[in-house]
């Protein structure tokens, strides 16, 4: 679950979209592909996930720039069923893959109850809650996975051969409540390890492994020769399990869709080939099975909320409530809050790509 973010520099949404669309758009990526990324990746931000938001806006800049990701074009329909259909990305951003397949799982499951999309050929498309809640905030039950670069260290091993392999659940309640998870099945994703060191902080234990495979608290062991721990640990703490997460997630993925798979796919920020992602999108219609979904959704939802909380705690929350917190706390405060380090960093893209820089609130 995502966490309030404490920084001074304050920048509005459409700032923030406007901003990759400039970026991008000195690459040479259209108008319309720039602006799908912009808006998941302002998300991210806006929902509290820092580590997939502007955080990875060079990435996309680079793989565009180098060639590895396909400026233009559309995702194509490979093989196709009632509720299902292969998707071959062609390269393209993965934000353009993804809003691509979401929509078309959301056309089949209002016609056959449920839309399972699965697609190659695709790209890092920033938090996978975003595709989730597109089908949610149509009242579906979404469901969206990737797999990502090898980046987790399997249990009893010392080398990553499995990505962070995210999963998001989204389902609605009712009176635009919902239920939102998005999570990695890694303890946590590369780039909060990668914020910890561009801010000078340790790492808590859990979170990853230096090169002969033994927890660290420092990030740079972890980044430089090391590896993320599976969800959960060590074995001893249920790590076992998160691996056994991740290798599902690369089922329905990677290995499903014959892209490519574990330690098959592109090491992290290389550009020695394509990525060739799997990534799948489910969209489900509650209306198929019992009436009455929407109501059981806020009822358990508002069980669990109105618990009684544990000596010390103010409340107990649901997957998404710490989102809605972030992002009313943004909308109070006009705009998205970005560390200092992050500006600099997001400036000097500004510098070397010759665009007009990231305008902070006034």
């Amino acid at each position: 679950m995502a966490a309030a973010s404490v920084a001074a520099h304050i920048v509005p949404k459409q700032e923030v979209v406007s901003f990759v669309e400039r970026c991008m758009g000195a690459v040479g990526t259209p108008v319309a592909h720039a602006t799908a990324l912009a808006q998941a990746l302002m998300t991210a931000d806006y929902r509290g996930h820092f580590s997939h938001g502007l955080n990875r806006l060079d990435m996309y800049v680079q793989d565009i720039r180098s060639g590895m990701t396909v400026k233009d074009g559309e995702p194509t329909v490979v093989n196709e069923r009632a509720g299902t259909a292969f998707v071959n990305g062609n390269n393209l951003l993965g934000p353009v893959v993804s809003n691509f397949c979401m929509e078309l799982a959301m056309r089949k499951a209002k016609d056959a109850g449920i839309g399972w999309v699965v697609a190659c050929g695709s790209n890092h498309y920033s938090i996978a809650g975003y595709y989730s809640l597109k089908a949610c905030d149509q009242g579906l039950v979404g469901m969206c996975f990737t797999n990502t670069s090898p980046l987790v260290v399997p249990t009893r091993a010392r080398k990553p051969v499995l990505g962070t392999n995210p999963i998001s659940v989204a389902a609605p309640g009712k009176e635009s409540d919902s239920f939102v998870l998005d999570m990695a099945t890694s303890t946590c994703a590369l780039g909060k390890v990668e914020l910890h060191d561009r801010k000078g902080l340790p790492i808590p234990t859990s979170w990853g492994v230096n090169s002969a495979g033994r927890e660290s608290t420092e990030p740079k062991p972890v980044l430089q020769g090391g590896g993320l721990m599976p969800l959960g640990g060590s074995e001893v703490t249920g790590g076992y399990k998160g691996y056994g997460l991740a290798m599902m997630v690369e089922l329905f993925c990677g290995i499903l869709s014959g892209g490519a798979y574990g330690p098959n796919v592109r090491r992290w920020k290389t550009n020695d080939r394509v990525a060739n992602l799997g990534q799948c999108f489910v969209a489900i219609d509650p209306e198929a099975f019992a009436p009455g979904f929407q109501d059981r959704m806020q009822d358990m939802m508002d069980c669990c909320r109105n618990l009684e909380p544990a000596e010390g705690e103010t409340e107990v929350l649901v997957a998404g409530d710490p989102e809605r917190k972030h992002m009313a706390m943004c909308d109070a405060q006009g705009g998205i809050p970005y560390h200092v380090n992050q500006i600099t960093h997001l400036q000097d893209l500004a510098k070397q790509l010759e665009v007009a820089p990231l305008k902070e609130k006034k």
